[in-house]
């Protein structure tokens, strides 16, 4: 047996051969591997044990990271793309923002509305109690102050079917996109004033803005 053949030998063949060693006697001592070619090869195969030991550790890590951060993505901070323009121009269709669940919110605060199976992305306007107005210019005031809305571009009555002053029913908020002339919100009783049960999270933040102008 030469060199080369003798380093291509797995583990198996290498315990056989070391008993073969033990048992030969008269075998001439040239036939037979030295002690260095054990060696390396003892090593060579240990190294490999080794490798496969820290890559199905490192794999097991990886594992258990990624169904981390698939948990806590579902349980506590949702990733959502916008779709649609009734947030523009504070969020543009095609945007991936963070959100946070959480059962306190504020007004102003931008939120994640549950409703017909689609997640809906508006503005916290007014909370349980609060008497909202809104006239023909499209100005809100809540509780009889005016509300400063540098986020909104074209200030618009929009699609309205109710009557104010309209008061916050309990364990209720009031929500309106930002593009006040073409979202549908709370200003219309098809979707009405949302539910803690229906608040999917607020938005904590834009992780990316899409260049889509459509």
């Amino acid at each position: 047996m030469d060199k080369k053949d003798f380093k291509d030998l797995n583990k198996r063949e290498l315990v056989d051969l070391v008993y073969k060693m033990v048992d030969v006697e008269d075998s001439p001592s040239e036939e037979l591997p030295s002690p260095k070619q054990v060696r390396a090869v003892h090593d060579k195969l240990a190294y490999r044990a080794r490798l496969k030991k820290v890559l199905m550790s490192t794999l097991s890590v990886l594992i258990v990271v990624a169904a981390a951060a698939v948990l806590v993505s579902t349980l506590f901070l949702p990733v959502i793309q916008v779709s649609g323009d009734s947030m523009e121009p504070t969020l543009n269709n095609g945007d991936i923002i963070l959100l946070v669940k959480t059962k306190h919110y504020s007004t102003g605060q931008l939120c994640c509305v549950a409703w017909q199976n689609k997640l809906l992305l508006k503005r916290v306007i007014g909370l349980p109690g609060d008497s909202i107005n809104i006239d023909a210019d499209g100005n809100v005031s809540v509780n009889g102050e005016l509300l400063d809305e540098p986020y909104v571009i074209n200030k618009s009555l929009g699609e309205c079917d109710i009557s104010f002053p309209y008061v916050v029913p309990d364990d209720k908020m009031f929500v309106l996109g930002d593009r006040r002339d073409t979202s549908i919100d709370s200003r219309s009783s098809a979707i009405g004033c949302v539910s803690d049960e229906q608040m999917v999270g607020r938005m904590l933040f834009r992780i990316w803005k899409s260049d889509n102008k459509d």
